[in-house]
Parts: C-alpha cells; structure tokens; sequence
C-alpha cells in the first residue's frame, strides 16, 4: 500500500515562510552587529540605521538608480538613490523599486533648484516620498521648504542637507534637518566647496552644529581607510560617491566606468561650470576631457544621444555640446566631450569594475585594518 504525505496547509506554509523570513533578518541582524563589533566602525549613523558600516552611497543623479541603490543598501551601507531631473511618476516607480529590492534602509537625494526642466524637486515628490516612508531623504543645492522637513519628519523620516558651506549648514538646522553630509573640496560632481578639504570640514562642522546632529563626510570617501579618518575627524559616517560609479550595478555608461580606472594623475579631475544648458552655470568637480578644455567652444552642435528615464518614461534625447546629462549604458556620441563627474582623490582608488557588495566589504576590511592602527594624519591632502 503506498503512502502519500499529507500537504501542509496554507497557513502552515505561511507560517513557514514567515519563520524563514525572520531567520533572513536575524542572521542580516546578527551580521550587521557581528561586523561592527569586530571592525570598531560602529557609529550613531551604524545604529540609527542598522548597518554594518557606517557608510552610504552617494546619490548620484543618472547613474545612481535603483540597482546601485538596492545592492549597497543588501550589503549593509546605504544606499541612496540620485532623484535629479526625474519627475514624479518615474521617482514613485524607483521608490517601488527599491522596495522590491531590497528590505534595507534606503534614501534618495533631492535637488533643491530649478533646471531646463523646471524644478527638480516639486511637492509632489515630497508627497510621494512621505507616502512611501522613505528612510532617508537627502537636500542638495539649497535649503528645502520647513514644510518639507516637517511633513517628512511627521512621516518617519530623516532628513539630511548635503553642503560644504558652515552657514549653509546652519541654516539648513534651523529649519530642522537631522543631518549634513559635509561636502569636501575634493567630492565629485556639483560641489560649490573648492577650497576646504573635506575632514577640515567635518572638525569645523562639529564645532558649529548642535551634537545631536549627524555629520557624514563626503570627498575622498573612498575605502576603510579613509571612512576611519572621517570618523577620528568627528563624522559620524561617510558618503562615496566615485567608487560607486565603477560599481557594477551602477547605470553609469562602461565607458565612463574605464575612464575612471584610468585616471591615476593628481590633475585628472577639475572645478568647471561648463556643463549645461539643461542646468547652466553650476560648478562641479568632473573628469578633465575635451568638453572641458574648451569652455567657449560651440562645436560640435551636438554630441550624442541618451536616453532620459530609462525604463519608466524611455524620453529619447539629443545631447547638446556641453550637456549636463551624464552618460549611461543607453548614451551613444563622443564620451571625451561629456560631463563625467569624479571626485579628486576618490578616483584614485577606482581599479576596476566590482559589485556594490564587494566594495562595500572592502570598505569594512579596511576599516578594520584601519581602527587596528593609531594613524596621525593631516586633515589637509584630500
């Protein structure tokens, strides 16, 4: 006579999906606690959000969607999504997204300014933002509007303004933010900071700022290394944005990725406010090419094509000479005329193309490395 085993019933195998589900957390929990006690990078920013190293990826506009995002964020950093010119609809699909990726604190980083696009960052993505309960959400440019924060903060979420300017910094306090990422002269990409070295500006920024607010460092954020003397400057974490670009998962065009790797001298990047018109005049720290040599130059017209909200909207665009749009894996044109943000120091470490999760494990090992010595080093060479 044969046997056949009964099925479990429906609410038992919810019951043991939820037990596996739990074990998930657990062991990420257990890890996460694991990781901090053995590498000594534990932080306000560690326990506020539960990381195993406090550490976030820049948002970076373009290349930084939700695939970078997620991965950093499932690897145990922050991962922090680049909103840019995206407008509503295509920011609640990557909130979604990211939600289906990943389980993890995440945040997104919000442009506080008006581009060829109108504004970048209208109430309706606040609205979305709180509706979603987004962890984190990150101000940059200008100040946001206190009935953001506070309609934010009734939501649950924290909120943080990326400067490297004191006075902004306060200011930006007054109106409520919980956190400044605090941008060196070194950091890549829009930056109005050229000339105080990122962990001088951490050590002015403590001194400023209230205690209770977090300061995370931002410029020549690169591996452990350099994250432990962020923390020994007074930073409660850091905030990578280069070594990110080369991630894997990263939307940034492979040939962008190569010309990272590539550059090794101390005169690779520069200062310029070149790259426009679709938001003209704004200073950033790029990789120096031909678009950069020749700020006057109106030649050629155009200098490829892109595409704008890839895999939401799909909107075909033709980059003008100077284009502020950064290139991806769906631009075509010349690559050495185009805005390819970097940071000063950061891009020295950039060796080859890794995923997220490999770099975010670098930056722990070398933490640990780090937090075993007792380095006195100048808060002067980023």
């Amino acid at each position: 006579m044969s046997f056949t085993e009964p099925k479990p019933s429906r609410r038992t195998v919810l019951k043991l999906a939820g037990a596996a589900a739990g074990a998930v957390m657990l062991s990420r929990a257990s890890r996460a606690a694991a990781d901090r006690r053995s590498t000594g990078l534990h932080t306000r920013l560690s326990h506020e959000f539960g990381l195993r190293v406090p550490l976030a990826s820049a948002g970076m506009a373009f290349v930084g969607l939700t695939d970078l995002a997620s991965a950093v964020s499932n690897a145990g950093a922050l991962g922090v999504y680049g909103v840019g010119a995206d407008p509503p609809p295509v920011f609640a699909a990557r909130v979604q997204a990211i939600q289906d990726q990943t389980s993890g604190p995440y945040g997104v980083d919000f442009l506080v300014d008006s581009g060829a696009f109108g504004p970048f960052t209208t109430q309706d993505h606040i609205d979305i933002a709180a509706g979603a309960g987004v962890p984190l959400v990150v101000f940059h440019w200008n100040i946001p509007l206190q009935a953001w924060v506070d309609q934010l903060h009734a939501a649950g979420t924290k909120v943080w303004m990326q400067t490297g300017d004191v006075n902004i910094a306060l200011q930006a306090v007054a109106v409520g933010v919980d956190g400044i990422v605090a941008q060196g002269r070194s950091a890549g990409g829009h930056n109005r900071n050229s000339t105080i070295p990122t962990f001088r500006l951490v050590q002015r920024m403590r001194q400023a700022l209230p205690s209770r607010i977090f300061i995370v460092a931002s410029g020549g954020i690169s591996d452990g290394h350099s994250l432990v003397r962020a923390l020994r400057a007074g930073a409660d974490g850091g905030w990578a944005g280069t070594v990110f670009v080369a991630a894997a998962e990263s939307y940034a065009h492979p040939g962008y990725k190569e010309r990272l790797i590539a550059a090794r001298s101390p005169t690779a990047t520069q200062f310029t406010t070149v790259f426009g018109p679709e938001w003209a005049g704004q200073q950033q720290r790029v990789l120096r090419n031909k678009g950069t040599a020749d700020p006057a130059s109106t030649t050629p017209v155009t200098i490829g094509t892109t595409t704008l909200f890839p895999g939401v909207l799909n909107v075909p665009y033709t980059m003008p000479k100077h284009s502020a749009i950064v290139p991806t894996r769906d631009t075509v044109g010349d690559l050495d005329e185009m805005d390819m943000p970097a940071g000063a120091t950061s891009v020295k470490d950039v060796r080859r193309i890794r995923p997220a999760e490999d770099i975010v494990e670098d930056f722990i090992d070398r933490g640990r490395e780090a937090c075993e010595r007792d380095d006195h080093e100048s808060l002067d060479d980023d």
